[in-house]
């Protein structure tokens, strides 16, 4: 039955009852009307009212639960359904929302990951450039640079030397930058020795005190998976240097019964109030594509804890 026709049945059973209760109940209506005849009419109506408003509110409330639930859902924390209560339409209406749920969720990684595995190409050709143009480029430059001052009175030489070395640290810097960009510790060594590059990294240009701890045994988990790990890892220590004003950074793979679990931890100053940003939205797009939980917030003692649950048994897209 449409919920149209069950409300409609629903107030015609209340009008018919209280006009039943004025044919054969014991109040009468006379003209003019006495005041105790307009009492009974009123708390008639009153009475009738009640029991009409809590019997739509019964067949409404299934409705108003579906509202809450839509107002909640989160595209980046999926799977929670609003559960099918309710009869007809109303049912109807929650699984068809359900439905709905199921299809932008399975479209959403379809073209996360396409979107991703975009990035990671054009990464990969930027570094690519970077280090076989400009790298070259600066390194001729070098040379270049020391055949000049060799070839110097002492004076020019001495101000040669300072640009050599205003140009060496460009090339060291320039080398870093496609470094991030494509981590190829992370194709040749494993990424075991990748993180603790990452973390290595981190000292020289932050002053933190940096330490990493990776389990030994940890299970095949395939390169997407791995690279998602990795850029995540990035992603959180870049955020610490960045914004969390710490003086201790602790990044954590470990193995569990059913899964790995990746930890960024620090001492700073906590996210607060603060929005997500762009980097965070973008670790959960990655954490999204291989089935992994990510979770991001104050730890205890202070500071911030990005965790990275990923089940073992995770089959991650190939082309992520």
């Amino acid at each position: 039955m449409s919920l149209f026709w069950r409300l409609f049945l629903l107030n015609t059973a209340v009008l018919i009852a209280g006009a039943a209760l004025l044919l054969w109940g014991p109040a009468t209506v006379s003209t003019p009307f006495f005041v105790t005849e307009a009492l009974i009419l009123a708390a008639g109506l009153a009475a009738m009212l009640l029991v009409n408003a809590v019997l739509l509110g019964a067949g409404l409330a299934p409705l108003r639960r579906l509202a809450r639930a839509m107002r909640a859902i989160d595209p980046l924390r999926p799977g929670s359904r609003p559960e099918v209560t309710g009869s007809g339409e109303v049912a109807d209406l929650i699984r068809t929302f359900n439905t709905m749920l199921d299809r932008l969720e399975a479209e959403r990684a379809t073209s996360s990951a396409v979107a991703l595995s975009a990035q990671e190409a054009e990464r990969h050709r930027i570094a690519q450039e970077l280090h076989d143009e400009v790298g070259q480029t600066l390194t001729a430059v070098l040379l270049e640079l020391k055949r000049v001052a060799d070839d110097s009175p002492d004076s020019v030489a001495t101000a040669l030397h300072h640009v050599q070395e205003i140009t060496r640290g460009s090339l060291e810097e320039i080398r870093r930058i496609a470094r991030r960009l494509r981590p190829g510790v992370l194709e040749e060594l494993g990424l075991v020795s990748a993180l603790k590059a990452l973390t290595t990294e981190v000292l020289p240009h932050s002053g933190l005190t940096a330490r990493c701890h990776v389990d030994n045994d940890l299970p095949d988990l395939g390169g997407a998976v791995e690279l998602v790990l990795y850029r995540v890892a990035q992603e959180g220590l870049t955020n610490t240097v960045r914004h969390a004003r710490a003086t201790r950074l602790d990044l954590s793979l470990l193995r569990g019964p059913t899964a790995v679990e990746l930890y960024v931890r620090d001492n700073g100053r906590g996210i607060g109030d603060a929005a997500e940003g762009a980097g965070i939205r973008g670790m959960r797009e990655r954490a999204l594509l291989i089935g992994a939980e990510l979770t991001l917030g104050p730890r205890p003692g202070g500071g911030t804890e990005v965790r990275l649950h990923v089940p073992t048994a995770t089959k991650a897209p190939a082309h992520v």
